[in-house]
């Protein structure tokens, strides 16, 4: 989705899928063992009726831990290779999120991946477990509203009653989707990934992931080394931060971002805001924000929060053909003006909602008081002293504080061994997924990866760089990764351009479509 909203938290982590057909998880006979065998695909149509289309179910576990219990349907689809006497094989995909439809994803082939890969591979997509038409997760919206209004705590009374409303808010989820919600770890989904392979019939296969999806990659490789036959992993998460570690640079990538920004208006006659301090103004319009002196006209009048702005900023800085957007929205909120207004507007109910459910599975950021946070906010502030700190970051930090599932998968080190070259890609200047998170996972996963650096700002590295896309196209269709080393130029835009347009190659970017707001996939 490409128009900007105001990020309340609904908002800043639902991912905005198109079909949400809810499958319900059923028992399994007692004397049954689940074979993943050959899936039965069955023709599909796109939504723009594009490409020539798969569809398909296949079973897995809730619990990996008790193979023969309750299993959930995950849904697939794949695009067939144009050119099936040269078919190298199956390329599994996924956007990130988490809660990216890879079903979506797939249907979005013909316009987003080049017509090399669409000639050479079965292009898979799916649906991970709780998200899309894979039996999505779903919790009270009344819940979430609830701890949307208490996830930036400022007080220790506010830092209690957020603990509440967040285990409110996931025993919902519990209530609402099923025992599905205390299996969403992302051990489990490399677990079905594993299973789609089987399924496939490949005994290796080939897998493109972005954002998230990364973290599926990266610990496919570490389980399953030997069923990898080429792997790429672009804009990576670092699944071995602790607490601290995992705000501090995400705070520094949002600042840095910003700062990329402001020297792009600074050199850029088009830009809305050229020949001002743009960094100054951004600390203004916070300051007035903080105040409660930033208000709209409307009816009713509508008061902008810090949190907006912050929200604002990240979503921007995701892929720099919106600078031009950008920049006239911060014109306008300096002025107060009502067209800033519906730039800034407010989203509607969600259900489904993923994300927590992952992330506060995959991570463990339990702080004892509300003393820590507010230590945490004042270094951040220090270190970012126009953007404060991430507002992605540190919503799954609060959203996650007392959440009522298992915290199933830790952070910890990659442990890689035996794989193929994984050629691994990383903007420089990435508000999501900081360049510094690429750089440790390669050091983690050690001689298989290949780090490539597009010295852009953005996140997705394939849309965003012809040269990182030409990389990454030649090591999945020949296996040949580029240097160690190897860095891609900064594709800076030159004027409005058409949205979703990529600059690599004229394909489309999905990313804004698939994923909804505040994901490690996109924010809109």
């Amino acid at each position: 989705m490409r128009t900007r909203g105001r990020l309340a938290v609904g908002a800043l982590v639902t991912a905005l899928f198109g079909q949400l057909l809810a499958g319900t998880a059923v028992a399994a006979p007692a004397a049954e063992t689940l074979s993943p065998g050959h899936i039965a695909w069955k023709p599909c149509a796109s939504p723009s009726g594009q490409g020539t289309f798969e569809c398909a179910t296949l079973k897995v576990p809730v619990d990996w831990k008790r193979p023969r219990g309750a299993t959930v349907d995950l849904a697939l689809a794949r695009h067939r290779a144009t050119d099936p006497e040269r078919r190298i094989g199956s390329l599994l995909i996924n956007p990130g999120g988490p809660g990216g439809s890879g079903v979506d994803f797939a249907f979005s082939a013909p316009e987003s991946f080049s017509p090399d890969l669409l000639a050479r591979f079965d292009i898979v997509g799916f649906d991970p477990r709780g998200v899309g038409l894979s039996n999505p997760v779903k919790c009270d919206a009344d819940r979430v509203k609830a701890q949307e209004a208490l996830i930036y705590p400022d007080s220790a009374s506010s830092f209690a009653a957020l603990r509440e409303a967040n285990r409110a808010l996931g025993e919902s989820c519990r209530d609402l989707t099923g025992p599905l919600v205390d299996h969403m770890d992302t051990g489990s989904v490399v677990r079905d990934m594993e299973a789609i392979r089987a399924g496939l019939g490949e005994r290796r296969i080939s897998y493109y992931g972005v954002s998230y999806g990364t973290a599926i990659g990266q610990q496919y490789a570490e389980r399953y080394p030997h069923r990898v036959r080429a792997m790429t992993l672009d804009s990576n998460m670092d699944h071995s931060l602790g607490r601290w570690g995992f705000q501090k640079t995400e705070a520094a990538a949002v600042e840095e971002s910003y700062g990329q920004f402001a020297d792009w208006c600074a050199r850029t006659a088009s830009c809305a805001l050229h020949g001002r301090d743009t960094r100054a103004l951004f600390d203004s319009l916070y300051k007035r924000a903080d105040a409660g002196d930033l208000v709209l006209p409307g009816d009713p009048p509508q008061t902008v929060a810090p949190q907006d702005l912050q929200s604002a900023a990240l979503s921007y800085m995701y892929d720099p053909a919106s600078w031009f957007d950008f920049a006239r929205l911060l014109t306008e909120l300096d002025a107060s003006a009502p067209a800033a207004a519906r730039s800034l507007r407010t989203y509607g109910e969600p259900t489904e909602f993923p994300f927590y459910p992952v992330m506060c599975q995959d991570y463990d950021f339990g702080v004892s008081s509300y003393a820590t946070l507010a230590r945490f906010e004042r270094e951040l502030a220090r270190r970012a002293p126009v953007t404060r700190f991430s507002p992605l970051g540190w919503t799954v930090q609060t959203g996650c504080q007392n959440w009522p599932t298992e915290v199933t998968n830790p952070q910890r080190r990659l442990r890689v061994d035996g794989t193929p070259p994984i050629l691994m890609t990383n903007s420089r200047y990435d508000p999501a997924t900081p360049h510094s998170w690429g750089a440790n996972a390669a050091r983690q996963i050690g001689r298989e990866a290949v780090l490539l650096t597009y010295d852009g700002v953005g996140h997705g590295d394939y849309w965003l760089s012809p040269c990182a896309r030409d990389a990454i196209d030649t090591y999945l269709l020949t296996l040949k990764t580029p240097r160690k080393g190897t860095h891609c130029p900064a594709v800076w835009p030159t004027g409005p351009s058409a949205q979703r347009q990529s600059p690599a190659g004229g394909l489309v970017n999905p990313l804004p479509d698939l994923l909804g707001t505040g994901t490690y996939g996109r924010t809109a």
